[in-house]
C-alpha cells in the first residue's frame, strides 16, 4: 500500500499559492524594468509599456500577501522555517518587498541607478531567484512529488476551514 499524500493546511496553501503566482510576475516584470532602464547588466531591446508601474502594482498586491505569509510562517508555520530553503525564500521575499517600498519609481526613469534601496532591491531579486530554486529542489528532495503536489490540492478538512485560521495563527508549533 502506498504512502498517503501529506496534508498542508488550507491557509498555507492559499498564501503559498497566491505568492507563487505573484512572485514570478514580479520577477519577470522586474527583469523588463531592468532591461528598459538599467543597461549595465543586460542590454536588450526595450519592451514597450510602463513596466515600472506594472512592477510596482504587482508589488503593492504582493505586499499584504507577504505580510500575511510572514505572520503565518512565524506562528503556525514556525516548524517549516527550520528548513533553510523555506527561510531563505521568506527572507528574499521580505527583502524584495521592503527594499521596493523604499524606492522612488522616478529614480529609474531619470537614470538614477546608484541609490542603495535600488541596489538592495536588485540583490533581493537575485536572492529570491536562487531561494525559489533551492526551495523547489528541497521540497522534491524531502517529499518528492507527493509533498510538492500537496500544496496544490483543493481538499479542505472540516477542521481547516477559514473560520479556523485565526486560531491556527495564534498557536505556535
Amino acid at each position: 500500500m502506498g504512502r498517503a499524500t501529506p496534508y498542508q493546511p488550507s491557509l498555507l496553501r492559499l498564501l503559498h499559492g497566491v505568492t507563487a503566482l505573484l512572485v514570478p510576475l514580479a520577477w519577470l516584470s522586474g527583469l523588463v524594468v531592468l532591461i528598459n532602464h538599467d543597461g549595465r547588466w543586460v542590454q536588450l531591446p526595450a519592451v514597450p509599456g510602463d513596466w515600472i508601474d506594472v512592477h510596482g502594482t504587482i508589488g503593492v498586491v504582493l505586499w499584504p500577501v507577504a505580510l500575511l505569509f510572514a505572520l503565518y510562517a512565524f506562528t503556525a508555520g514556525r516548524a517549516r522555517l527550520r528548513h533553510p530553503a523555506n527561510a531563505a525564500v521568506l527572507i528574499g521575499l521580505l527583502l524584495a518587498i521592503g527594499s521596493g517600498k523604499l524606492m522612488d519609481e522616478d529614480w529609474l526613469r531619470s537614470g538614477e541607478l546608484e541609490h542603495w534601496p535600488y541596489r538592495l532591491h536588485c540583490l533581493a531579486w537575485l536572492i529570491i531567484s536562487g531561494a525559489v530554486i533551492w526551495h523547489v529542489v528541497d521540497v522534491v528532495r524531502r517529499g518528492g512529488l507527493r509533498l510538492a503536489g500537496s500544496m496544490v490540492k483543493l481538499t479542505v478538512r472540516d477542521s481547516d476551514r477559514p473560520r479556523h485560521w485565526p486560531k491556527q495563527l495564534l498557536q505556535r508549533r
